[in-house]
């Protein structure tokens, strides 16, 4: 049941990327201008408190768009944004920024090393080299300090998702600090 879950969203984050043809590009382009400002030039945020969106699963990025619409993800700036969204700008969403080059944010070596070996337990979900899996983010690349922030809101409940929490609630300060310098650097 779980490979035909990940075979389906696999058909249709293709399907996805397939809708939006080059010559749609620009106009999606266009419209994701509005998005540049916090998450950075086609989606490689150099600011610490924004992701980077570029190279992100486009089923995450449609999930999380949908979610923000919904107001089930709590932040009032995204939900201002994704609230006149249609489906169709979602999608296409979903699709131009999961071809955009992911970003190598990098971190600090030492800290990244120790990271490496805790890295395992991320592994499963957010793939062999935290490139992401369908559902699960893309972690390689972002920039260290979001992916601590994110890990910190897991773990005080400000972050809903028990999988996460759960994991979360495990990490120390320093766990936290060690895995977004490896995924940073990744």
């Amino acid at each position: 049941m779980r490979l035909l879950r990940k075979i389906f969203t696999l058909m249709l984050a293709i399907i996805a990327i397939g809708v939006v043809h080059a010559n749609d590009m620009s106009t999606v382009e266009q419209k994701a201008v509005t998005c540049f400002g916090c998450h950075g030039d086609k989606g490689k945020s150099l600011n610490p408190q924004w992701p980077s969106l570029a190279g992100q699963q486009s089923v995450y990025l449609v999930n999380q768009l949908n979610a923000f619409k919904a107001g089930s993800r709590i932040n009032s700036i995204m939900q201002a944004q994704a609230a006149n969204l249609t489906e169709e700008d979602i999608n296409n969403f979903g699709a131009y920024f999961t071809v955009q080059e992911a970003p190598k944010a990098g971190g600090d070596k030492v800290l990244a090393q120790d990271g490496k070996s805790k890295a395992s337990m991320c592994l499963g979900c957010h793939g062999k080299l935290g490139e992401g899996n369908g559902q699960f983010p893309r972690l390689a690349g972002q920039q260290p300090d979001y992916l601590v922030q994110q890990l910190q809101n897991f773990k005080n409940g400000s972050r809903k998702n028990g999988m996460m929490q759960a994991i979360s609630g495990s990490l120390s300060d320093a766990d936290m600090k060690a895995l977004a310098a490896y995924f940073g650097g990744l």
